[in-house]
């Protein structure tokens, strides 16, 4: 006695195959569309010639000698400048993650009394790669390094290192 097609393995496996791979297929479309990727720069351009910028900055760090101590406990980020820079100014402090956008930390900071900046993040660090840029208001000098949270007691960065 001769079955119907549809109570037959064969055909349901060669259907089957098909709608998995328009299932998945569709699936990775939505991934692909559903996150922009923020590391695209859309104007290349002005990027390339704002590199040229960051090392006049940079440069300049090195001839002022400064070097940053940098401590992050607690969720408390402190800092401590040494160099010829001009004592109490107002400092930017970039936490950029290599490849997360939203857990970069922009951060402004000003010195108390004893000539320290501190400031309490909202969210902690993640544990793992960071760039740090430490720049002055007026953007006449940089520091920026590559570092590893957690840091155990301080970091130092020296200019031109």
């Amino acid at each position: 006695m001769q079955r119907h097609w549809y109570q037959q393995f064969w055909p349901w496996f060669l259907i089957v195959l098909p709608l998995c791979a328009v299932a998945a297929s569709l699936y990775t479309f939505y991934l692909a569309s559903s996150g922009a990727d923020s590391m695209v720069v859309d104007d290349y351009y002005k990027k390339g010639r704002g590199i040229n910028k960051d090392l006049s900055e940079l440069k300049r760090a090195a001839e002022l000698n400064m070097v940053a101590t940098l401590r992050y406990q607690d969720e408390q980020v402190s800092i401590v400048l040494d160099g010829e820079h001009n004592k109490g100014e107002a400092i930017r402090v970039n936490f950029t993650h290599p490849t997360l956008e939203k857990e970069d930390h922009r951060l402004l900071m000003s010195s108390d009394a004893a000539g320290i900046y501190r400031v309490r993040l909202d969210t902690p660090l993640m544990k793992g790669n960071w760039n740090l840029q430490i720049e002055a208001m007026d953007g006449n000098w940089r520091l920026q390094e590559r570092i590893s949270l957690p840091i155990r007691e301080q970091l130092i960065i020296r200019a031109g290192s």
